[in-house]
């Protein structure tokens, strides 16, 4: 039962975890973003209340 011989199997999961942690963590992190936030401002703005015209 080739099933159950670990010994491919083991090499194909530490071979995958290594590109996981090594290969794509720099490529992901090397993104940026394409606009940078800006901080907005602290100061609350005043709301007018709305004067309907049929009322």
């Amino acid at each position: 039962m080739p099933q159950l011989n670990p010994s491919p199997w083991l090499a194909i999961l530490v071979f995958t975890w290594l590109v996981f942690l090594i290969i794509v963590p720099p490529k992901i992190m090397a993104h940026i973003f394409p606009n940078e936030p800006t901080p907005q401002s602290t100061e609350k703005t005043k709301t007018e209340t709305w004067n309907w015209p049929w009322r």
